[in-house]
């Protein structure tokens, strides 16, 4: 169905759709790459995706015709005609949301469980993906099975990144934590349209294997622990836990003089407990 489409850059010329900076946006066109990520989501017929920041609709093109339901959520009204164009030429396929994504209830916009795919707003995307996470381990059913989300690169990079090394913070435990996340590939700034000054890189996420007890003693931990993280534990997290820090640090077998960055996550989920 998508071959009797206009090309998108047709779409964009004819509806003035230019990437605002101010949302983020980076338009992917080309169609083979846009099938890459579907392919990367394990996009299928009877698979319900929420997408946010369909833009255009390039994505949603390849996600369209893996024959997956989709609902777009996009908060600039600009795109609405076109994927109204999009929406009559796969009937019933697509559903299409005028919302802003950090304030949507993503229960409400399809039945879970959903996969989630997304090239994200570079401003919003750790929000997103930190609101995701969390959605997963607060409800007795799991919000997604998998997320398929484009970062810039150096956001993969910190989500992905081991213990020790420059990289690693509060995003990467929260996200390992909560999730299998995986590269699935990088994208060079020419792939986009505006090319953005940095790659990008597509990152799946898998649930974690148990489900997280307290989500938010976790978050707490990780930004007392990594506001400061050049500081030993036993300071950085004095202003959390007060005079009892040692203590803590010693139930769970973690050494006061270790910084921030030299924890595992598994420690981190002990301490958190």
């Amino acid at each position: 169905m998508s071959d009797a489409l206009p090309p998108l850059r047709e779409v964009i010329a004819r509806h003035d759709l230019g990437a605002d900076k101010s949302f983020g946006q980076h338009f992917l066109l080309d169609l083979n790459i846009t099938r890459k990520i579907a392919r990367a989501a394990g996009a299928a017929s009877g698979d319900r995706i929420i997408e946010v920041g369909p833009g255009p609709g390039g994505l949603t093109r390849a996600l369209l015709e893996s024959g997956a339901a989709v609902i777009a959520v996009e908060r600039d009204r600009r795109f609405l005609d076109a994927l109204e164009e999009l929406r009559s030429a796969h009937p019933g396929a697509l559903t299409i949301i005028e919302a802003d994504a950090l304030k949507a209830d993503e229960r409400a916009l399809a039945p879970a469980p959903v996969k989630i795919v997304s090239n994200l707003p570079y401003n919003i995307s750790t929000g997103l993906l930190v609101k995701w996470l969390v959605a997963n381990h607060q409800d007795e059913a799991p919000l997604w099975t998998q997320m398929t989300l484009m970062f810039q690169k150096e956001v993969a990079d910190r989500i992905l990144a081991r213990p020790g090394s420059k990289t690693y913070g509060r995003l990467s435990v929260i996200a390992q934590a909560a999730s299998r996340p995986r590269r699935a590939f990088d994208l060079p700034a020419r792939a986009f349209t505006p090319p953005p000054r940095v790659d990008s890189s597509v990152v799946t996420f898998e649930p974690a294997t148990d489900r997280l007890a307290d989500v938010g003693a976790l978050e707490q931990l990780t930004q007392a622990a990594f506001s400061q993280r050049r500081k030993m534990l036993r300071s950085s997290l004095k202003p959390l836990w007060g005079a009892g820090v040692e203590a803590r640090l010693a139930a769970a077998d973690v050494a006061p003089t270790k910084r921030a960055e030299e924890l595992t996550v598994a420690e981190f989920l002990k301490l958190s407990e």
